[in-house]
């Protein structure tokens, strides 16, 4: 749902230590970190007698260089929506064999036929959440519903942001009244001045990615951005925990399985996403994760402490002000040249 951040020379590095296998009864999945229920992983390989090479990506921006560089590399992918929409357009992806795929029909009707993939001919939703604020009830004392928080001087060295383009930069857009998706100059520079203001005060304790949910629940800072899923796994360690989408609006998002160009193993692919589309099988990750699930099987067996969670499940006057991102084209350098003067602002 969600990770996009700047780096030049690592993700090569990372695409040349991946030696994929190639071989019969083999599937080579490209998933994002922590993202998967260990469980499931070991049940799919006894009932099917398919091998996971399983390999984990921590941003969006790792995952596109790998998946680009080499597709063929891969079986099944796990990228957020405005990637399927990216690789999509560059003709990287493989169009998925629905017959192979029966399960697809778990998928909530709220999911199908989205903007990233209108037909859904090249994806299947995997997980769905929001982007909000984690915030320690015990460190603060107002009601927190607005994305001014984060800048207010009294929470000193006591933010956590995410290292990541699209998130911080949508939080500081959002924070202005502008699109998560603009492409104007002068509203991207606006939200870079403040996002560096924020940084030269001292708000900034650190930008990190998967390590605030841990850090959050151990009552490290006061809030921080956060993502819906992580910010439940958090909750169920710390009850001081609580979370909101802010007033101004967020970012609403869906990562997605699809299968890349060339891919060695594409009906084993086929039948590793049917396996995750199970009710079953979606319930346990999502119980692992705590995401939020698109499969209507998976939400009927968790019932309702699982459907009443605003946190996963948030009401719909929340949704409507929420946008999906969209992939940036040209203006993905405008938007790293700036994210790069944030991160290097002192």
């Amino acid at each position: 749902m969600k990770k996009l951040i700047v780096s030049f020379i690592l993700p090569f590095i990372l695409a040349l230590m991946i030696i994929p296998v190639y071989a019969d009864g083999v599937v080579n999945v490209f998933n994002w970190q922590d993202y998967i229920c260990q469980d499931v992983l070991t049940l799919f390989e006894e009932e099917t007698g398919i091998k996971i090479n399983y390999m984990a990506f921590t941003t969006n921006e790792d995952m596109l260089v790998q998946v680009e560089a080499q597709p063929s590399a891969f079986d099944v992918v796990f990228p957020s929506d405005y990637c399927i929409e990216r690789l999509i357009k560059n003709d990287l992806l493989e169009l998925i064999n629905f017959n192979n795929v029966p399960n697809f029909d778990q998928i909530i009707p709220s999911l199908l036929n989205p903007q990233y993939d209108p037909t859904n001919a090249y994806s299947v939703p995997y997980m769905w959440g929001t982007v909000g604020i984690l915030f320690n009830t015990s460190m603060v004392e107002e009601e927190i519903d607005s994305w001014s928080v984060l800048w207010d001087l009294k929470y000193y060295n006591n933010v956590f942001m995410y290292d990541s383009i699209r998130d911080t930069m949508g939080t500081a857009l959002k924070y202005l009244g502008f699109s998560i998706n603009t492409r104007i100059p002068e509203e991207l520079e606006k939200a870079q001045a403040i996002l560096i203001e924020q940084k030269k005060s001292g708000i900034v304790k650190a930008y990190q990615v998967d390590e605030l949910k841990d850090k959050m629940a151990a009552g490290e800072a006061a809030l921080s951005l956060m993502w819906s899923g992580d910010a439940q796994y958090a909750i169920d360690l710390n009850e001081d925990l609580d979370y909101v989408v802010p007033k101004e609006g967020s970012n609403i998002w869906v990562d997605g399985m699809v299968i890349p160009k060339g891919a060695k193993n594409k009906e084993n692919a086929e039948i590793f996403i049917n396996f995750l589309c199970r009710p079953d099988i979606a319930q346990m990750n999502c119980e692992e994760i705590w995401y939020s699930s698109p499969n209507a099987g998976a939400i009927d067996l968790m019932g309702e402490e699982y459907q009443n969670n605003t946190t996963m499940n948030p009401p719909q006057d929340v949704l409507d002000r929420c946008e999906f991102f969209e992939d940036l084209g040209a203006y993905t350098e405008l938007y790293n040249a700036l994210w790069l003067e944030i991160k290097n602002a002192k």
